[in-house]
């Protein structure tokens, strides 16, 4: 970010929250050079355990805590750690792993990189929403089986992504995304979220839809919902059934979303297709057959940032650290009431 005013800022005492591991690869020299521009800090020290006497006096002096992937949970008896802490800039997406509701009641601000992580995710889906429609997936398995020059009218058949739809499951960060992303191509687009409105999902690019209408009448269905009691199994058997035969079932968001065994009894009867990055179980036991069906692209959690996609979400990160020493408000401020229906 460009800032307003240099002589009004104020370099916040800042400690890093994470895994070391996590913080040498959000971390290059460029990024590394702006943290110690924008924040008063030593970015050699990670606290990746609360209670080590070593980081007492860094706790105890930290304004901001810059937190990443691997940060414990900032319990009260933590936050007794940390009597000058304001404020939490996440460098990653969902806080739910670390921000507590004693970080609330201490009247903590708190930013996340939600929006730069969300991006990739969307990228990746968008990429299996097109394969989908074109039956990648079969096309590779009858091309493998042949070994020879093959039909690609038969392999293909009715599919194509000319008037396909596509029901994306949660107007979240990344659906939102995903919707915005399909706009060049010729699909129509379903959208379920409870929290948005017909005229909401039409301004989006989408048609509003119940669940299992959606379920019914989509050729791709992919999930963006939170991971929440009420959405836990949301793709049981009867809604995995309403599917039609040959759809294709997309998740990158939590496992937790789809009854496994009543996915997997689908996947081997072949009666549906699934491009999934996460399970529940994560990881799948070994014997899965998931691994191993022609039907099915598993991927170890990929979709999110990973490689060269954690300097935007660094840089996203240092933005708002920026915003703060400016005491300018947070670009992406994460709120405690909205976290009960987002992830």
């Amino acid at each position: 970010m460009t800032p307003p005013s240099r002589t009004a800022y104020h370099r916040p005492r800042t400690v890093l929250a994470m895994e070391p591991s996590v913080r040498d690869a959000l971390f290059d020299q460029e990024s590394l050079a702006r943290l110690v521009a924008v924040a008063d800090t030593d970015p050699s020290l990670v606290v990746h355990d609360f209670g080590d006497p070593a980081v007492a006096d860094a706790l105890g002096r930290a304004e901001v805590l810059f937190t990443g992937w691997g940060c414990p949970p900032l319990t009260a008896d933590v936050l007794e750690r940390l009597p000058r802490l304001r404020t939490v800039v996440h460098a990653a997406g969902s806080v739910k792993h670390h921000i507590t509701d004693a970080c609330w009641e201490r009247n903590l601000t708190v930013a996340s990189a939600a929006g730069a992580n969300a991006l990739p995710v969307a990228e990746y889906t968008v990429a299996a929403i097109l394969f989908a429609g074109k039956r990648v997936l079969a096309a590779r398995r009858e091309y493998g089986h042949r070994r020879a020059r093959t039909n690609a009218l038969d392999v293909i058949g009715t599919g194509g992504n000319y008037g396909r739809t596509v029901g994306v499951v949660g107007a979240s960060r990344i659906g939102r995304r995903v919707i915005e992303l399909l706009r060049p191509f010729d699909l129509r687009v379903l959208l379920y979220d409870p929290y948005v409105d017909e005229a909401g999902a039409t301004a989006l690019g989408a048609r509003s839809v119940s669940l299992d209408e959606l379920a019914r009448s989509s050729d791709v269905v992919t999930i963006h919902a939170p991971a929440l009691p009420e959405t836990r199994d949301l793709f049981d058997r009867r809604r995995l059934a309403l599917m039609p035969d040959g759809a294709t079932l997309i998740n990158t968001a939590r496992g937790s979303l789809v009854d496994t065994a009543a996915l997997t009894d689908e996947l081997v009867s072949g009666r549906l297709d699934a491009v999934l990055d996460v399970t529940e179980p994560e990881v799948l036991p070994a014997r899965s057959p998931l691994y191993d069906l022609p039907n099915v692209l598993l991927t170890p959690h990929i979709a999110g940032s990973l490689g060269n996609e954690l300097a935007r979400v660094t840089h996203a990160a240092l933005d708002e650290l920026e915003r703060y020493g400016h005491r300018l408000p947070y670009a992406d401020p994460v709120r405690g009431e909205t976290l009960t229906h987002t992830a």
